[in-house]
């Protein structure tokens, strides 16, 4: 099997990061990683360092097989300048597009474990975007074999899904929980993954990057995964619904 050089973007999240990789999640190679916290945005740093990445490994665009990019769920803006950037590049240096759901990247941090993982992100407003793998299957396409569907809900309603021990990667849920006032229960069945994989790796997405490739899944879909409506869509909604409800005097055939 060919190991494919992948440039991979990562800005689901508010730490973002770029990263070099070849091969795949058992036997890759990671030839470099930067990660940033931006106080502002994305946009600020994303092409620079991954032309300061480029040159310090001394790889040239032609030299890329593909370029990989987080799909969400995460954050709107970081999502969409992910994104961007990733299809402009890739168009510009004629390479394909990877995308890889963002729970998918974090439940591939983990080894082949016995117990169901649990993949986490904050999504705000007290309330998490989450799903559950099978980290010791694959599916068609050689990712972590997932249990059910992506969903956005709050913690507690995600702790009543837990009927056996589970392994979680992401955010603390405890934290998570006393964010909104809340406590976590003392005879949940979770058990957290290190904090240091909390947030998904743009390593980490350059080696499923390959496993959807030399799966033959190199044609991904290129639109942001958001799970939920953005807030101005929320608002778009509310609007149409206030102008279409009938008021005094008014009548609706």
């Amino acid at each position: 099997m060919d190991s494919f050089l992948i440039l991979a973007i990562e800005t689901a999240c508010g730490c973002g990061s770029v990263a070099l990789t070849v091969g795949d999640r058992v036997q890759g190679r990671l030839l470099a990683e930067q990660s940033h916290y931006p106080r502002r945005s994305h946009s600020r740093r994303l092409l620079g360092m991954v032309a300061d990445m480029l040159k310090g490994c001394a790889v040239t665009w032609d030299d890329i097989d593909a370029v990989a990019v987080s799909r969400g769920p995460g954050s709107f803006t970081g999502l969409r300048i992910g994104m961007a950037a990733a299809k402009g590049i890739a168009f510009a240096s004629g390479k394909p597009l990877v995308t890889v759901p963002t729970l998918d990247i974090l439940a591939a941090q983990l080894p082949a474990l016995h117990e169901p993982v649990l993949a986490l992100l904050d999504a705000r407003k007290n309330q998490v975007y989450a799903a559950f793998y099978n980290t010791g299957l694959q599916d068609e396409t050689g990712m972590p074999m997932r249990l059910g569907p992506y969903q956005v809900c709050s913690v507690a309603s995600l702790l009543d899904q837990i009927t056996e021990p589970t392994i979680c990667v992401g955010p603390s849920m405890a934290d998570l929980l006393a964010a909104s006032g809340q406590i976590l229960p003392q005879q949940v069945l979770v058990r957290m993954a290190p904090a240091i994989l909390a947030l998904p790796r743009a390593a980490v997405l350059g080696f499923c990057a390959h496993d959807l490739l030399s799966h033959g899944a190199g044609q991904t879909d290129s639109t942001p995964l958001y799970v939920r409506a953005s807030e101005a869509e929320l608002n778009l909604t509310a609007q149409q619904t206030a102008a279409n409800r009938p008021g005094p005097g008014r009548v609706h055939d």
